[in-house]
């Protein structure tokens, strides 16, 4: 129903109206007076000692942030820069905070994303829900610069650049605050930010267009590579924030899948759901991130579709000199 009243206009929208409307003048008034208190000085912020670059957006739900986290670190690491990655691990409990990720740390400790996000770039990667305790968590570990994937409301750690990711399809709904619509912060913010990324669709003139790049699936027990339209009787599912979007790159990439099960997204998997799917056809696929909270449990017939996020080179330029200049400011090199 929420994606309907957000997105679609629907009659809920009107229904609700009485109801949400209010509670939405008062989620837009708490969120405005705590970012004023942080720029007053009355909240204090942390300011670090590497340059921080925040990757976030001003929408509720997965817009494709990860996907951009993760070829900012790439990028950054072939130009030789150091960085490390601070996550607030969403819907995971650490035994303890900060939580520097290892190969073994559990997603049930971590969270799918940074979890998704040490596997494929092998950078450190600290999860706290104090972004300023996983930042100094990671100063020992020789990073130079800092990404946080989201926190752009996390106002509580100062940063030097801001990367907003605006899904190009679905874009701000009604543009309406939580929980009348999905918003965040209101449409002004866009204004303050550094780049504003938009995952598919049309990008607006001041927007820079990002594609999500699908590779070949993925075996999670062989690691075997095949293309995703080779699996028969496929069944797909998804816990992300967007599940439809995961579906259709499937049917573009001319896979067929029997069924199709969207969860909620960072949900945490019942074993016997995933063994009712399997039990449906020949082959399961699923999305990257789902793929590291199913691991310990998958099946030789089960895959996950890798995505690459692509970004003209002169975006790319324009983006990864903005952060050499602050890198300059700081006095930090790549060495």
């Amino acid at each position: 129903m929420i994606e309907k009243i957000w997105f679609q206009r629907s009659v809920f929208f009107y229904l609700l109206w009485p109801l949400l409307w209010p509670l939405s003048c008062l989620f837009a008034r708490i969120s405005r007076s705590r970012r004023l208190a942080y720029a007053s000085g009355s909240k204090t912020s942390y300011r670090a000692p590497v340059p921080v670059v925040v990757v976030g957006n001003i929408t509720a739900g997965g817009n494709g942030k990860t996907p951009v986290v993760i070829w900012l670190v790439e990028t950054l690491l072939a130009l030789g820069y150091k960085p490390g990655v601070v996550s607030r691990g969403y819907g995971a409990k650490a035994p303890q905070y900060p939580l520097v990720l290892g190969a073994s740390t559990p997603t049930a400790h971590c969270g799918d994303e940074p979890k998704l996000i040490h596997q494929r770039t092998g950078v450190p990667v600290a999860v706290d829900p104090v972004r300023a305790d996983a930042v100094k968590a990671l100063l020992n570990k020789g990073v130079n610069i800092i990404i946080t994937d989201d926190g752009l409301q996390h106002y509580a750690l100062e940063r030097d650049v801001e990367l907003v990711v605006i899904d190009g399809v679905r874009r701000f709904g009604n543009q309406q605050m939580i929980p009348l619509g999905p918003l965040r912060e209101p449409m002004s913010r866009l204004k303050e930010v550094d780049f504003k990324i938009t995952n598919g669709g049309q990008a607006q003139v001041d927007e820079i267009a990002m594609s999500l790049q699908p590779d070949d699936a993925v075996n999670l027990v062989t690691g075997e590579k095949r293309s995703a339209a080779s699996l028969s009787r496929l069944v797909a599912f998804a816990g992300i924030g967007h599940p439809p979007r995961f579906f259709n790159t499937l049917k573009q990439l001319g896979a067929q899948p029997l069924i199709t099960k969207s969860f909620a997204d960072h949900e945490d998997f019942s074993p016997a759901e995933l063994e009712a799917l399997d039990r449906s056809g020949d082959h399961v696929i699923m999305t990257e991130k789902d793929a590291v909270k199913c691991a310990h449990i998958a099946k030789e017939n089960w895959w996950y579709l890798p995505v690459t996020a692509t970004i003209a080179v002169q975006d790319a330029e324009r983006i990864i000199n903005k952060i050499q200049e602050v890198m300059e400011h700081y006095g930090s090199s790549t060495t």
